[in-house]
């Protein structure tokens, strides 16, 4: 696993303080890009929060995931939350370290209660002194929150700086990319009232080692979700329930839970999101198809990569972005000239960089933009660089529905079958395109397409 250090550079370190007119939360942010370009702390939000308590309890549960790993758990994870700013809401996102849950808590705008939130996207310094402060708010008493510095402090930060050293595996971006996909393709499948959704989670195990493998299924009845044995149709994978522990967190401020899943196929794990309703706030887990599987690994943006249209329609379709709470895939299309399919496309072009994400509650994508170097995730994707490096190298032929590609020492036949392609390799074998196509097949859609790949050719 491809890993490197990133600097995040924080003007101070976040805290929550006290005085005779209340309290204030200060949540320091590091460099990160905003409509008037990059910015080394850029200010997103000052006002108050509508319930502090909630939220408080929402961002630990959030700093939970970015500090936790379900799989392989003697490896500690790091990583500051990112933060968004849409204009009337304020987005925390985070991904575990073994890239297998995705969270994110959406405070809305009546959950704000101050001056219009700004636009841009950068990392929040979410420390062990701030977290141990914000666990200890227990009432609803009026608490102040900055998201950035001081107004007064904004032009004159030149001093020393706090400083974090975080390594950063190449395929947490690429999860924030699958998370995206995944979620695009899935349906309400469930909705519980408050009580019937604390006394269904609660019931879920709490494991302390490794989460259990093996796909588990609930299916909505008239009381709220109960077991299946088998995935029937509106059934929802639960795969690794342990995970859902960072919900424990807001539970007693739940008006609902909302869960999503893709269709039922071949009773095949699949990923699924958990939406916790609260007062303003929306806080939402998404789960990988297995605990030990992470998002990285599914393959859902390898053919919006496979070709060079993808490239300059992303391109195209990223000018037009603004940070928009929900972005409309056909008003993009009237705007930029492109089909539906291509902007849809695009926009998942895009989600490898980080630029996107999908809101489930809305059904509609977000703009965004990591603060990280957004070609890493394409360049270091192993299946995207072997699919270019066998098409550069001349080791796809063409013969109508057929295809042959010379791998090493062996020769893989590749057949468009209904639309899909299959493969005689081990991967096709393995996951029968579960997880994206092969490398194989992915060359092949390359060479057909007339995508720019290694070497020059075409």
């Amino acid at each position: 696993m491809t890993r490197s250090v990133q600097a995040l550079a924080y003007a101070r370190p976040s805290a929550l303080e006290s005085s005779q007119v209340g309290a204030s939360l200060g949540l320091e942010t590091a460099g990160g890009l905003t409509p008037r370009g990059a910015e080394a702390h850029p200010r997103f939000f000052a006002g108050f929060l509508s319930s502090p308590r909630i939220a408080a309890r929402g961002l630990l549960a959030v700093a939970d995931v970015a500090a936790a790993r379900y799989y392989q758990r003697t490896l500690r994870a790091s990583l500051d939350p990112v933060v968004t700013g849409n204009g009337d809401r304020l987005r925390f996102e985070s991904f575990s370290g073994c890239c297998g849950v995705y969270a994110r808590l959406d405070v809305l705008q009546e959950g704000l209660d101050g001056q219009r939130t700004e636009h841009g996207t950068t990392n929040v310094d979410v420390n062990n002194p701030l977290r141990e402060a914000l666990s200890r708010i227990t009432a609803d008493d009026p608490l102040h929150l900055r998201v950035g510095p001081e107004e007064l402090a904004v032009t004159t930060l030149d001093g020393p700086v706090v400083e974090k050293k975080v390594p950063l595996p190449d395929r947490w971006l690429r999860g924030f990319a699958e998370a995206q996909v995944a979620s695009a393709g899935f349906d309400l499948r469930a909705e519980l009232t408050a009580a019937r959704a604390v006394a269904f989670l609660r019931s879920l195990p709490r494991g302390t080692g490794n989460a259990a493998r093996g796909a588990q299924w609930v299916v909505a009845t008239g009381s709220g979700l109960r077991p299946t044995t088998r995935p029937v149709p509106g059934a929802v994978c639960l795969p690794g329930p342990e995970r859902l522990v960072a919900l424990q967190r807001v539970l007693r401020h739940a008006t609902a839970l909302r869960v999503y899943g893709p269709p039922v196929a071949d009773g095949a794990a699949a990923a699924s999101a958990w939406e916790v309703v609260l007062p303003g706030m929306r806080l939402t887990l998404t789960l990988s198809p297995d605990p030990s599987r992470g998002f990285s690994g599914e393959g859902g943006v390898l053919e919006a990569l496979a070709t060079d249209d993808a490239a300059a329609d992303a391109e195209l379709v990223s000018v037009l972005l603004a940070w928009e709470p929900t972005i409309e895939p056909a008003s993009l299309a009237e705007r930029s000239g492109l089909s539906v399919e291509r902007v849809r496309a695009a926009l998942t072009r895009l989600g490898t960089a980080g630029r996107v994400g999908y809101d489930l509650a809305d059904a509609a994508y977000f703009h965004r933009e990591l603060p990280y170097d957004a070609d890493r995730a394409e360049r270091h994707n192993p299946r995207l660089v072997a699919a270019r490096e066998l098409a550069g190298a001349g080791a796809v032929s063409l013969d109508g529905a057929l295809a042959s590609v010379a791998s090493g020492d062996r020769r893989y036949q590749v057949r468009e079958n209904g639309g899909t392609l299959t493969c005689t390799c081990q991967w096709w074998a393995d996951y029968r395109g579960k997880r994206g196509p092969c490398k194989h097949a992915l060359a092949v859609t390359m060479v057909r397409r007339g995508a720019t790949v290694a070497g020059g050719a075409r």
